[in-house]
């Protein structure tokens, strides 16, 4: 990887956790946050390992779009901050865990924040391209291994998120 694309990486990991950090402080009222409980509940009654790797990828995916990735980066990590928001109004265990730490402090919070900001920072890099009328024929190659990385990256991550979740619950 060169400079730049280290640097660019770096920059929308920030910005990522970010827009997560100010959805996390949103004020949830107590209708929003039983409405969003209800779709949740209903999203992972029955989801496994697999289930979780798609719903990631189904947000990751269109983070390499140029220059829509970073919009629908930024929204995603707000969105998740919000959810954690209207999760935590609702469980007060929850309130008491710093947002961020979900993120850098466990396994596969670090793995998808990573996959995230490869998609976002592609993105960027794409269409940074575009507007300079750059040649894509050489960016073809890195962005695609790039997807392989984060599918990859989330593959893992959703089993082991899957496996956390499984573990807590088989402890309470």
């Amino acid at each position: 990887m060169n400079k730049i694309r280290i640097i660019t990486f770096f920059i929308f990991l920030g910005i990522f956790a970010a827009a997560f950090q100010i959805g996390s402080m949103s004020t949830v009222s107590e209708e929003e946050a039983a409405a969003f409980m209800s779709e949740f509940e209903d999203l992972v009654l029955d989801i496994d390992a697999f289930g979780i790797f798609v719903h990631n990828t189904t947000i990751a995916l269109p983070m390499f779009i140029p220059g829509f990735g970073v919009a629908w980066g930024i929204f995603s990590a707000w969105s998740t901050g919000f959810a954690f928001a209207a999760i935590a109004s609702t469980v007060p265990e929850i309130a008491d865990i710093p947002p961020l730490s979900i993120l850098f402090l466990t396994p596969f919070g670090l793995i998808e924040v990573f996959a995230y900001s490869l998609g976002i920072s592609r993105s960027f890099i794409l269409i940074r391209a575009v507007s300079k009328k750059i040649n894509l024929t050489p960016l073809i190659k890195p962005t695609v291994i790039e997807i392989g990385i984060v599918l990859a990256l989330l593959f893992v991550g959703g089993y082991l998120e899957f496996y956390m979740i499984e573990s807590s619950l088989n402890q309470a």
